[in-house]
Parts: structure tokens; sequence; C-alpha cells
């Protein structure tokens, strides 16, 4: 049972609407009126039992975020579930899973050192991959207005499912 929610992204104004902020921008599509206060190196609220954390570490550090937040509340890896943006699934489509590959996110990375395991669930938030250039820019560039529109279909979508109690999910607009 998932017991944590983390939703990974970068604090600041900078960059609030670019893709690596996918899981930043669920967080507040599905928790509009949530009151956050800050623990954790996290922006923190409940919802219900559920614990949210928005790490405010850069992402290649929310390692730190994650492991002091489930070390207070004595929580195992299978347990959190991570909310993130991902290169390799097209805009539109959003997988859950149980662990797997890091597949070169820092953010992960850091969270499966932190915690010494990778076996954490994953809300995997395609942002598909640039044609050309260099991924590092491209996830820190913001969404263009069209696919802002589609991402949002995608939370919709999200919203109506049961992400928090599945363990195997592909969702797709």
């Amino acid at each position: 049972m998932i017991r944590m929610a983390v939703f990974l992204g970068n604090a600041g104004k900078e960059y609030e609407k670019t893709r690596h902020n996918a899981g930043f921008m669920l967080c507040s599509f599905l928790y509009p009126d949530a009151v956050f206060s800050v623990k954790f190196h996290s922006a923190w609220a409940k919802e219900g039992s559920l614990v949210i954390i928005k790490p405010l570490t850069l992402m290649n550090r929310s390692g730190t975020a994650v492991s002091e937040a489930a070390s207070f509340y004595k929580l195992k890896a299978e347990e959190i579930l991570v909310v993130h943006d991902d290169l390799e699934l097209e805009l539109g489509k959003a997988v859950l899973q149980q662990g797997g590959g890091l597949k070169g996110h820092n953010g992960l990375r850091s969270i499966k050192e932190r915690l010494g395991s990778d076996s954490f669930f994953r809300l995997r938030i395609g942002i598909g991959r640039p044609v050309h250039g260099d991924s590092a820019r491209y996830v820190l560039s913001p969404f263009a207005k069209d696919e802002i529109i589609k991402l949002e279909q995608l939370f919709s979508l999200i919203a109506s499912e049961p992400v928090f109690s599945s363990d195997k999910l592909l969702l797709s607009v």
C-alpha cells in the first residue's frame, strides 16, 4: 500500500512549467487545496493517510528529502510512490510500475542511493525525447501551450484511476 507520494520537480518560478516539473504539476492538479509546510527538505502535506512531498532540493538531490521523510514515517521503499517525468515515454502517456531501471534519471538515482533500494513505485509521466539537441536542456525547457493541454488531459485521466492502489497501469491520451 502506498503511504507516501513524492512528486519530483525543481523549486522556483523559472522551473514552474518545465518538463522536469511534470511531477510538481501533477501534484498541483491532484491536490489544488493542499496546505503545504516545509519539512524534510520538502513542501510537505497530508491528504488523509497519504503523506505528500515535493522535494525542495534540486532534482538530482531528491533522495535527501525522500529518505528523511521515509525514515521519519518508518516507511519501506515499497510504500513510496515517486512521480516523475520520463524522456522514454511520449507526451500523453503514463506508466505505473514498481522498481525497474533508472533510465538516466538523476532524481531516481538519488532516491535509490538514499533508500538503498529501487523497489519503490514510480508513476512515469511521458514528456517525450527531443528530436535534436541536448536532453538536459530539453527537460528544463517549458511545455508548449498545446503540450500543456495534452498533459492536463493525461492528468485528468490519472485523477480518475486508482493510481495509489494499483500495481501496474498504463494510461494514454
